[in-house]
């Protein structure tokens, strides 16, 4: 049984890089690809109880009005941790919002839920990353709900959250958490379709 409080940790620059090249491939308009951040902050939560949010992007960043949506839903406002618009790869941005993943440990007993807005796997190997810490969490206790496009989610980490946890393929709500800017807007989320830990 899932534990009832969620704790959203969330890769911006991940997901909304990897969205675009999906989006190059569905509708062939890169260019206008934006997410749609409450629909996708919607998605991650799926109708629980928020303990907290941390973030992690840049390109585009979200609005004021999406930490308003976070705020009302957690109580508490958003942890964002800012990476540069150019590289985007500043790795110590990334290890430090790790840091406070794995802060969730010692902080939260028993264990609650984690969903992982990523599909960034990269350092496994070497016990460093996303992909190693959620598994360090689960080893404790935790429930893992990783959230990402399918095809560009580390193979490895696809498998893991599969068969310890829970992935839940962006792809499936693609309508729902993207639009295209001028062109397009997000549908209605349906989250009857989203799967659940069980």
């Amino acid at each position: 049984m899932p534990a009832e409080r969620t704790h959203i940790i969330w890769d911006n620059s991940n997901i909304f890089i990897s969205g675009r090249s999906v989006c190059d491939n569905l509708e062939r308009k890169p260019g206008a690809f934006r997410v749609n951040f409450e629909s996708l902050v919607d998605l991650a939560v799926n109708n629980r109880p928020v303990e907290q949010v941390f973030c992690v992007g840049s390109v585009p960043p979200p609005t004021d009005a999406v930490w308003g949506h976070i705020e009302k839903k957690t109580g508490k406002a958003p942890e964002l941790y800012e990476r540069g618009a150019n590289s985007g790869k500043e790795q110590a941005v990334d290890q430090a919002l790790q840091t406070r993943m794995l802060r969730l440990g010692y902080d939260f007993t028993p264990p609650e839920t984690l969903v992982l807005l990523s599909g960034d796997g990269s350092g496994h190997e070497q016990g460093v990353g996303f992909f190693a810490d959620i598994q360090r969490l689960h080893r404790i206790g935790w429930n893992i709900e990783v959230i990402s496009w399918k095809d560009h989610c580390n193979r490895a980490m696809k498998t893991w959250a599969e068969e310890n946890g829970l992935f839940v393929p962006l792809d499936d709500f693609y309508a729902s958490v993207t639009f295209l800017q001028g062109l397009r807007s997000s549908s209605v989320l349906d989250l009857s379709k989203r799967p659940v830990n069980t």
